[in-house]
């Protein structure tokens, strides 16, 4: 398995590409604006075909080139069923610039598996971003994608329309109960592992609240 990321956009978005290199398919994550040439290029240089395009909720700074990635490869479009709309319908939410709507072929659904070549990705619902945010393990590599949700040294805003504070709360002690190796890949900034969070992870687990 190999992951290719970049940051893009004004918000500094993590756009990956997890592909399996013997079968030589991949999907690609959070295909915010302007990822399409980098992920067109990528696909090209390393001969790899998109079997799928995973938005880990319906922000637009993570769901802008859905539609044309989606054009360009041929790929379906995957999200959770909270956050469908946000892709057909998006919210502005002072983006600057129009975001094109998209439509999610494949739902997202906790306990659910993504699976291509020998790559394996499993779903956990984990609200409090939004209603639909999820985030991704890759237990056979010990790394989360954990999209808005955890971020080295905090976790993502729930002051914007679908957040709460207390699922927010759920979410953040069921990850700080992976293992201490898992690595994490977030949505935006540096990557991190649960150890390197799990001191302020407990402090929510054991306060039953989000830390000021």
């Amino acid at each position: 398995m190999q992951i290719v990321s970049r940051v893009v956009g004004p918000i500094a978005t993590n756009v990956h590409i997890v592909a399996d290199e013997r079968s030589r398919e991949a999907i690609a994550i959070d295909t915010a604006i302007p990822s399409l040439d980098w992920i067109a290029g990528e696909l090209a240089a390393r001969a790899w075909t998109l079997k799928l395009i995973v938005s880990t909720h319906g922000h637009w700074d993570h769901i802008g080139d859905n539609a044309a990635v989606a054009r360009h490869t041929g790929a379906e479009i995957a999200v959770h069923a909270a956050d469908r709309d946000r892709l057909i319908h998006p919210l502005p939410l002072n983006a600057p610039f129009d975001i094109p709507p998209s439509v999610p072929a494949v739902e997202l659904a906790e306990g659910g598996v993504i699976r291509f070549g020998a790559v394996r990705l499993e779903v956990l619902h984990t609200p409090g971003h939004t209603e639909g945010s999820v985030c991704l393990l890759l237990p056979d590599e010990a790394t989360l994608l954990s999209g808005d949700t955890l971020f080295a040294g905090g976790w993502g805003r729930v002051d914007l329309p679908g957040g709460s504070a207390e699922a927010m709360v759920t979410s953040l002690e069921r990850l700080a109960g992976l293992g201490d190796d898992i690595g994490v890949l977030p949505g935006h900034g540096g990557t991190t592992t649960i150890r390197r969070e799990r001191p302020w992870m407990d402090l929510v687990a054991s306060q039953g609240r989000l830390l000021i």
